[in-house]
């Protein structure tokens, strides 16, 4: 690094400081699940698809509302950089009340997707599966987006380090919890798929208990003051947060949905390749927590500089953030193309499952470059507030281009699941392409500082 130009070196370096918890944080997160999917596919491959099947749904459903508490990040980063801090934990109280109502809703819809698992030809023994799985895990919708509305009200302070300790906490927790709830331990019976649902709603408490009392402890938090009284729903607030949450969180829902749909589609393709289709991606959901990683700290620098007028921070903190994710997704790539039959032989110790996990983990390979590049152009677009244009690229992208390519090539042709692969990888090239030439266009026309 010492060889880099001076800017782009203390750019990087900075980037850096603040997506390594971040990425730490995320690789936790991502942990919950593969310890899901460990744990599941050790007990049996009807399981492991119902937790697949059911994973899938419950990511559908949280996903567009985490999208929505994204807006914290780079509201919390503008407010900052433009010096506005006594508004700030005003802004979290806000953002808790937000979070409830979504909670809840979230609560009664997840319990309520029997007729989705229906519809999408999912076999009958894995449906009942699936869906006491989801009745259990609904428990924990409350607590997801409270956390998510905590750690976005951190990470806009470029307080990052939290993200890493709460991840870890409940990464440690689940695989015991998982386990004497799934496999039954203590005198509590077995529960299989239900169990594990049981065991994450379980973790998803604690981890926002304990967020809670660290912020309320802690003192890089006390100038904010975001427990010192209690505020009533406060509408224009919560418009606020809506208006730049929601097209985030449709976004988001584009993307998650189109994997999430092939998931329920390969479902109807038996349970070997559902459980070999969970576990590539899987595999590809781990890699993906780096450029994550590096696009949450990407919106947080372009937000602060952007807060504070200063557009050249703004585009050298994109770009930086863009090639760094770059750099990372070069790494994945070459493990999934070189290793592919290692890797999915971690998961399950059935031939079958492992063979299809490790032909699909050649396509997981193929679409590194184009998600490490949309992900972080999007996170510099949130970085500039820029939603709305992201919302329609996204939609454009994955379900315009994607998911009629994936279905065809599944279904109509007669590939299979590498089919639907095919139609990922096509949805992420064309939003890597639209999302990085918007933030170019957008960071350009940014008014320089004097």
């Amino acid at each position: 690094m010492q060889r880099l130009p001076p800017r782009l070196r203390t750019e990087l370096r900075e980037t850096l400081r603040l997506a390594a918890p971040l990425v730490l944080g995320q690789l936790s997160a991502i942990g919950m699940n593969v310890v899901d999917t460990v744990l599941a596919g050790h007990y049996g491959a009807t399981t492991l698809a119902a937790v697949a099947i059911g994973a899938n749904v419950w990511v559908l459903a949280i996903v567009a509302a985490i999208g929505v508490m994204m807006a914290m990040p780079p509201s919390v980063a503008h407010r900052h950089g433009a010096g506005e801090s006594e508004s700030i934990g005003a802004l979290l109280r806000q953002a808790l009340w937000l979070a409830a109502g979504i909670g809840i809703v979230l609560f009664f819809a997840v319990r309520h997707a029997g007729p989705l698992l229906r519809l999408m030809g999912i076999a009958p023994d894995i449906a009942a599966q699936a869906q006491s799985f989801l009745h259990a895990i609904s428990w924990g919708a409350p607590a997801l987006t409270g956390y998510f509305a905590l750690r976005g009200f951190s990470e806009g302070l470029a307080l990052t380090r939290p993200t890493m300790y709460f991840g870890a906490l409940g990464l440690v927790l689940l695989a015991p919890v998982g386990y004497v709830f799934m496999y039954g331990a203590f005198g509590l019976p077995a529960r299989g798929a239900q169990g594990s649902g049981i065991a994450t709603a379980t973790v998803l408490w604690v981890q926002f208990a304990a967020f809670v009392f660290y912020i309320a402890r802690r003192r890089h938090y006390r100038v904010y003051a975001p427990f010192a009284r209690w505020d009533w729903p406060q509408p224009r607030a919560l418009y606020e947060l809506l208006r730049l949450g929601v097209p985030m969180g449709i976004s988001l829902l584009m993307e998650a949905g189109l994997f999430v749909s092939a998931a329920l589609l390969i479902g109807s393709l038996g349970a070997d390749v559902v459980a070999g289709h969970q576990i590539a991606i899987n595999v590809a959901s781990v890699t993906f927590m780096v450029p994550l990683g590096v696009a949450m700290a990407t919106t947080v620098r372009v937000g602060r500089a952007a807060g504070g007028g200063n557009a050249q921070g703004a585009r050298w903190a994109g770009f930086v953030g863009i090639g760094a994710s770059l750099a990372s997704q070069l790494v994945s790539c070459a493990l999934m193309a070189l290793f592919p039959h290692a890797i999915a032989a971690l998961y399950t110790g059935d031939s079958t499952v492992a063979a299809i996990a490790a032909h699909l983990l050649l396509f997981a390979a193929a679409f590194q470059f184009s998600d490490g590049i949309q992900v972080t152009a999007n996170g510099a677009l949130r970085g500039l507030k820029d939603t709305t244009g992201p919302m329609a690229i996204t939609t454009l992208s994955y379900w315009g281009v994607g998911m009629p390519i994936g279905y065809l090539l599944c279904f109509h042709y007669g590939h299979g699941a590498p089919g639907m692969w095919i139609g990922m990888i096509a949805g992420l090239s064309v939003a890597a392409v639209l999302l990085f030439a918007r933030f170019a266009r957008e960071v350009r026309d940014l008014p320089v500082r004097a």
